[in-house]
């Protein structure tokens, strides 16, 4: 199962080129959705009149050297480690799913435009599809059942779901059923290997087509939040906010006793 190219046998009933054409509508459905969603909620407008505000209340020119200094490291501290995450688990889950995902997305790609009707795929392609989709089950579930805050803190079922909800469970819906899709193809049993496979093929379109819907387009606005606010702690405007105050002494070793429960 974990060596084997699922889409090698699956190109015996969908051609390879219909494979491709799907994964290339369901890019344009991102695209389109985070477009859409930037339009309806104007946060493109949004960023760039506020940049022009931090511009004229800037203290200092910053160069065009720290820029990129400051650029480079916000990509390898607060995204690639989603550093904005404090706690442990909340963090750790967030980066099983994030990473687990980019290589599941990453070798499909490879593998449906690459070695659709090979059965001489690289193992490695076919062991990093399994494990990333592995890895992004692991984190989604556990941000699900456990680490919700809407759960965790405000008391709320687990199953209580709102359109917010739709990006993750979708993530999820998508990893497991190729998993099951995967397992069932590779043991011959037909029909459960079918259910999977259409499983598979419409949680692909809730999750690529409901971008405009979901938080899937967040993704794409938390690096450059986290790029403006570092350039402007840099120059000075601070996002119109003073600067902080880090004075636990004088609230006494009691607000160590126990670990936050919130974002």
């Amino acid at each position: 199962m974990f060596t084997v190219n699922p889409f090698v046998e699956l190109s015996g009933l969908i051609s390879p080129l219909t494979m491709q054409m799907f994964v290339v509508v369901m890019v344009i459905l991102t695209v389109g959705g985070t477009i859409l969603d930037m339009i309806h909620k104007k946060n493109a407008k949004y960023f760039f009149e506020n940049l022009k505000k931090l511009q004229k209340s800037a203290t200092r020119h910053v160069p065009t050297g720290e820029k990129i200094s400051i650029i480079v490291k916000t990509l390898a501290h607060d995204v690639a480690t989603s550093a904005e995450f404090c706690g442990f688990q909340r963090r750790l889950a967030h980066l099983l799913g994030m990473y687990g995902t980019i290589i599941f997305w990453i070798t499909s790609i490879i593998m449906i435009f690459s070695y659709p009707t090979s059965s001489s795929t690289p193992i490695i392609y076919p062991l990093l599809w399994h494990l990333g989709a592995l890895m992004t089950c692991i984190g989604g579930y556990w941000f699900w059942f456990i680490l919700r805050v809407d759960v965790r803190v405000e008391g709320n079922p687990w199953y209580r779901i709102v359109t917010a909800d739709l990006f993750v469970l979708a993530l999820v819906a998508t990893s497991t059923s190729g998993l099951l899709w995967s397992y069932f193809q590779s043991s011959g049993t037909s029909g459960l290997s079918t259910l999977f496979l259409i499983l598979f093929i419409v949680s692909n379109i809730v999750l690529f087509g409901g971008v405009y819907w979901s938080k899937f387009a967040h993704m794409f606005y938390k690096p450059g939040a986290a790029i403006q606010k570092h350039l402007a702690e840099a120059d000075g405007s601070r996002d119109f906010l003073p600067e902080p105050v880090d004075k636990p002494e004088e609230y006494g070793l009691g607000i160590k006793r126990s670990e936050p429960q919130n974002y």
